[in-house]
């Protein structure tokens, strides 16, 4: 037995409650991408696709060139430094975990289209990569809190440097970003990773799953 927030629990019971909770995750991702249309063609995408009539043309629903939401924690002082949008990315097939900063949507790009044309809800698990393929589910861990949630990557962004996801507002705020630390560290793990000939890759959420499980067994 160990002493947990003032209560005795049993340490057995809590790795397990733990390992169904990772495996929830992984089980809700797999879900989700078995559910997803045929992954988006890329190849055709332009920066003005994404852009709803009469908007400045953009690579999607995030911020023209990766500008920070309106509502991120980027200080008033400090100007982020931009990356390039790219059209057509060399996309990330490995299904490896990556870490940088995630930052969320502003609500002004809430119904606009994303680049697999998709409309961006500010309550849903739509995501932006810069490089995982549109289709991809993937758990987003914040590092600061320990919060995770399921995404899926509809988009592409954010063009920041160093961060490495945009979320929508009600994952930020699962995973413990809010309006006034608008960006964290997290770790992106993949679950289930669309590949160009049809098929799909477990990733890193799921190897860390069955490793955990294996583990204890």
């Amino acid at each position: 037995m160990i002493l947990f927030h003032g209560r005795f629990i049993d340490a057995r019971q809590a790795l397990i409650d733990s390992q169904q909770a990772l495996r929830g995750l992984c089980l809700a991702g797999i879900l989700a991408a078995c559910s997803l249309p045929a992954g988006a063609d890329e190849s055709s995408f332009s920066p003005d696709s994404a852009a709803p009539q009469g908007a400045a043309p953009a690579q999607s629903a995030t911020p023209p060139h990766g500008a920070a939401p309106a509502h991120s924690a980027t200080p008033i002082h400090a100007t982020p430094a931009h990356e390039p949008v790219v059209a057509n990315p060399t996309l990330d097939l490995s299904g490896h975990k990556r870490l940088g900063k995630a930052s969320f949507y502003a609500q002004k790009f809430a119904g606009r289209k994303m680049a697999d044309g998709t409309i961006m809800r500010p309550q849903s698990d739509n995501a932006a990569s810069k490089t995982l393929p549109l289709g991809t589910t993937a758990k987003v861990t914040n590092l600061e809190t320990g919060q995770s949630a399921v995404v899926t990557i509809h988009d592409r962004g954010p063009y920041i440097q160093g961060r490495i996801v945009d979320l929508s507002p009600s994952t930020a705020k699962e995973i413990g970003i809010d309006h006034k630390n608008g960006v964290a560290k997290v770790e992106v793990a993949p679950i289930v990773v669309p590949l160009p000939d049809g098929r799909v890759k477990l990733g890193a959420a799921v190897a860390d799953a069955d490793a955990s499980e294996a583990r204890n067994n």
